[in-house]
């Protein structure tokens, strides 16, 4: 495999234990201080170290990125991002706003990564848990987004989405087969 051009793919496991990346992407709510779900895993994970960085960061907006150390994590880094809160029902110009911040999510993440010089990224499936967004459509961004955008900027050697269960799993696999896998 030629190491400078990244591999994009998805797996099942837990984030918090991939300890073979230069970060983890948490999917964090706006205050950067813990939450549910993935956010709630890495800050336990991390350590109160983490939070008292997370702190210092003054929140971040949607659709951006911030990076912190890892703390406790087998992982040197974390990068946060900030994903949608999906309506339901909304109009199609809200929906369109939704996707484009999501899609923002990824792509300010390999943006920070580049800047810091990190090459290897897990990221989880970010907004479809306790923000709602759905699934097949967030997975179909985020395999797109991730192909363009790591093609854009370079210098990555792997991009692995890290997904808790067989269902999810299954739906990154249909999106990056959709929007091709593997070298970007």
């Amino acid at each position: 495999m030629d190491t400078a051009r990244p591999l994009l793919t998805a797996r099942r496991g837990d984030l918090t234990e991939q300890a073979d990346v230069d970060a983890i992407v948490n999917a964090a709510n706006s205050t950067l201080l813990g939450g549910g779900g993935v956010d709630g895993a890495i800050h336990r994970a991390a350590g109160p170290g983490l939070l008292a960085e997370c702190r210092t960061l003054g929140g971040c907006t949607t659709g951006d990125a911030k990076l912190t150390g890892g703390h406790d994590l087998p992982v040197p880094h974390v990068v946060h991002t900030v994903g949608p809160i999906w309506a339901a029902g909304g109009h199609e110009e809200v929906r369109a706003r939704k996707d484009a911040e999501l899609a923002s999510c990824y792509r300010r993440v390999l943006e920070v990564a580049h800047e810091h010089g990190l090459t290897r990224l897990a990221f989880p499936s970010i907004s479809t848990g306790a923000y709602r967004f759905p699934l097949d459509r967030a997975a179909r961004i985020a395999a797109r987004t991730l192909r363009q955008e790591a093609a854009r900027i370079g210098g990555f050697a792997e991009l692995r989405i890290v997904l808790v269960d067989d269902a999810t799993l299954a739906v990154y696999e249909r999106a990056l087969a959709e929007h091709g896998a593997g070298e970007v």
